[in-house]
Order: structure tokens, then C-alpha cells, then sequence
């Protein structure tokens, strides 16, 4: 604890006093929970069931620990979030035009200047529903944004594509390969099967409102401005889209996939894991279920492999210890890096399912090369002052797609008998 309060000062790495008081707050709350649930287990191998005070105690610290952590996190976000300042460099003319016709559409409707730019680049800038896309540099900040506070988008591959569909070809069976002696024939090999995934865009919107005081005003960076407006709103809907999306008019998620029992895995199919108890992690084999999880995933993608869950289950997983007494879940070693689990990260995705019966909360791979995301090259706004005046409404828009693209990359753990 006292290495941390001398770190804290250190700006350098966009931490400050403020986010090192509240790294030091949660891993006091953290160590208060530890205590709390080894008294709680003493009294479980003692009485049998823990006294009804400590169980009411760990939940308060419990809540107190989630509560640290999510101002922590808040902090950490805010620290880290990249400059839409429109003091950036503007490599070239047709970048400043753009810009400085898309700010004045912006603002007072006149879409002159953008018209121009349309008519030059044969139509690209206008979508056929109308509105223009925003500056490039604008364009690129909300991604990094998006990338900041996606969960499943940090983990997982992007591809930026100028169409609606990416197809990406795969080998569904390789070429005939063998042994040969030096002088031997050769024999000629059978060509490699391909088969195709495909991975369509769909349209992801926000709408922010302004008034019209606010876009008068010459002092407001409309660039930060509706970066700050939309970020959130496309990354709570992608989120969710990215983890249980069915693929109708949004991406498609990794549990929407097909599931097998591991023993059965085949591709096209996610591989469960089974807990042994219905809703719940047995408790004379909980940490040896993790292990199991951990070791079907192959060596290749264990090295890069993070876990992902919800708050929920994380408060459930900080109780479990292995067979030396050691708890599984370890929190952040400093203020900016992810809590960890057996070694591994912990990414926490609220969108994530609870710990309940037969439900798969917890997911363990390698998401860069199990979980593909596809931009489409753009985000478009088409400014509306008719639908809700006095407000100026601002159909912000941007083409997502996902889906799987590594069936052997992503294992997921079942709280269930089988």
C-alpha cells in the first residue's frame, strides 16, 4: 500500500493524484473483502453454514469493492480517452475543406460547401438516406474512442472494409501432405478445401439533440462534441450486439453460437465447459473448473486468451481460492491494467450473462483471433431541425458488423451439471 502512495503523485503516464487515491481506496476495499470472506469460510468449516452478520458484512464490502472499482474505471476512462480537439493537423486542402464545410452544415444547415465536396468525389460523401460523412480525423477519434470503451471491441480483430459484406475464405480441409525419401516420387498433392464466412454491416445510429444556442456558439468544439455524444450510445449497442446478437439487422454475437460439450467440439460450434452444479460453481471443484477451461483452449491462443464475465460473476469468482489458499482473482497490480484471474486478464462486459442455470457467464479465448469486427469505412450525420423543435437533432450513423471467425479460439464455462 505504501509503494502506491508513493507513486501517486506521477503524472507522466495520466494516472494523477486522483486516480492513485482511488487505486489505493479500492485495493483497501479489496483487502477488507479478503478478511471478511476467509472469517466467512472459517465459520462455513466450523458451524456449517457462516453466520447471517458476516455474510451481511461481505455484501456491504462486496458492493463497496464494485463501487471503488467503477470509480476507478470512470477515472481511468476519462484519463485515457484520445483528444478530439480541433486544433489537430489537417494534412491536406481537401481535408480542411471538408471540415470547415461539414462544421458550418453543423451549424447553421448549409450543406453548400459539402454539395461541392460531393460533386468532386463522384457521390462518396453522401449516403443515399441522406447526411455526409464527418471529417476523416473525426472519423478515425471515434474509433479509438469506441476501442477504449467496447469491451469485446478491445479484445477482438477490426477490420475496416468500403463495402456492406466482408467475406474472409478459410481452409476447411488443408493439402495431402507426407514423407518422402530423398530420391523418391513425389506424389501429387490434393488442393486445399476453402469454404467462406462472411460478415455483413449493419447500420448502428445515435441522436444526439442540440440547441440551437449551442451550435451559435463559436467557443464549442463540434468535433468533441458529438464524439462525446455518440461514443457511448454506439458502444453500449455494439457491446451488447457483439456478446448475444442474432445477426438480424446487427452483428451476429459469440453466444449466439452453437454449443457443444467440449468432449464434442466441432467447428461451427462453441466448446462448454460444465461447472457440475446447476447455477453455480460446486464448491469442492470450482477452481479445478477454471483450470479445465483454461487447458481445452490450445497453446497457441491460451497466450493471448482473457477472461470475460460481468461484475456479477467477478464478485462471485473474488470468493474462490485454490487448494493452497490462495484467492484466484487478483486485483489490478496498478491503476490502468486489468484485475487478473489464474494469470490471465479479466475483461468485464456487462452485457455478459448472470451465473444462473445452465448459462454460459464466463467466456475464456483468444478474442483477436476468435471474434472479428468490420467497420465500414465512415460515420455520417444528417442534421434534422424539423422533428423536435426547438432542438436540432443530429441522425448519426455507422456501418458494424461481427461474428466468429475462429470456432477453437473462444471455450466458454456452463453453469450446469453438463
Amino acid at each position: 500500500m505504501t509503494a502506491h502512495h508513493t507513486a501517486a503523485p506521477e503524472t507522466k503516464m495520466g494516472t494523477g493524484t486522483d486516480v492513485a487515491e482511488a487505486f489505493d481506496d479500492f485495493m483497501m476495499a479489496f483487502e477488507a473483502f479478503k478478511e471478511t470472506n476467509d472469517e466467512r469460510l472459517a465459520q462455513i468449516e466450523t458451524q456449517v453454514t457462516a453466520d447471517p452478520v458476516t455474510e451481511e458484512k461481505m455484501a456491504r464490502i462486496d458492493r463497496a469493492v464494485e463501487d471503488h472499482k467503477r470509480r476507478l474505471d470512470n477515472m481511468l476512462l476519462k484519463s485515457q480517452r484520445p483528444s478530439l480537439s480541433s486544433g489537430g493537423v489537417v494534412t491536406s486542402a481537401a481535408q480542411m475543406e471538408h471540415k470547415s464545410g461539414f462544421h458550418s452544415y453543423m451549424r447553421n444547415g448549409s450543406d453548400h460547401g459539402l454539395r461541392g465536396l460531393e460533386e468532386k468525389a463522384m457521390s462518396v460523401s453522401s449516403d443515399p438516406d441522406g447526411g455526409y460523412l464527418v471529417p476523416e480525423e473525426l472519423s478515425t477519434e471515434i474509433g479509438r474512442r469506441l476501442a477504449a470503451i467496447s469491451p469485446i471491441r478491445s479484445i477482438a480483430s477490426v477490420r475496416e472494409v468500403s463495402g456492406n459484406v466482408y467475406k474472409k475464405p478459410f481452409a476447411s480441409t488443408g493439402p495431402v501432405v507426407g514423407w518422402v525419401g530423398e530420391t523418391e516420387a513425389r506424389a501429387i498433392t490434393a488442393s486445399p478445401s476453402l469454404a467462406e464466412l462472411q460478415f455483413p454491416t449493419m447500420e448502428l445510429y445515435a441522436m444526439p439533440a442540440a440547441t440551437s444556442v449551442l451550435l451559435e456558439d463559436t467557443a464549442i468544439d463540434l468535433d468533441r462534441w458529438i464524439g462525446e455524444e455518440v461514443e457511448v450510445a454506439f458502444a453500449e449497442q455494439e457491446s451488447a450486439a457483439f456478446i448475444n446478437g442474432d445477426g438480424v439487422n446487427k452483428p451476429t454475437g459469440f453466444l449466439s453460437a452453437s454449443q457443444v460439450d467440449e468432449t464434442n467440439w466441432s467447428w461451427g460450434n462453441l466448446g462448454t465447459i460444465a461447472t457440475g452444479a446447476a447455477g453455480e460453481f460446486d464448491p469442492a471443484t470450482g477452481a479445478d473448473v477454471l483450470v479445465d477451461t483454461i487447458y481445452a483452449l490450445k497453446a497457441g491462443y491460451r497466450q493471448n486468451a482473457s477472461f470475460v464475465m460481468n461484475r456479477r460473476t467477478q464478485a462471485e469468482i473474488r470468493k474462490l481460492k485454490d487448494a493452497d489458499g490462495n484467492y484466484l482473482w487478483q486485483a489490478p497490480a496498478m491503476p490502468g491494467t486489468a484485475a487478473m484471474l489464474m494469470g490471465f486478464p479479466v475483461v468485464e462486459a456487462e452485457d455478459m450473462p448472470d451465473i444462473a442455470n445452465d448459462e454460459t457467464a464466463i467466456a475464456f479465448g483468444d478474442f483477436r483471433r476468435g471474434y472479428l469486427v468490420v467497420d465500414r469505412t465512415g460515420v455520417r450525420v444528417l442534421r434534422d431541425p424539423y422533428s423536435a423543435k426547438p432542438y436540432v437533432l443530429f441522425y448519426t450513423t455507422k456501418r458494424v458488423g461481427g461474428g466468429i471467425q475462429d470456432f477453437d479460439a473462444i471455450k466458454l464455462v456452463k453453469f450446469g451439471t453438463a
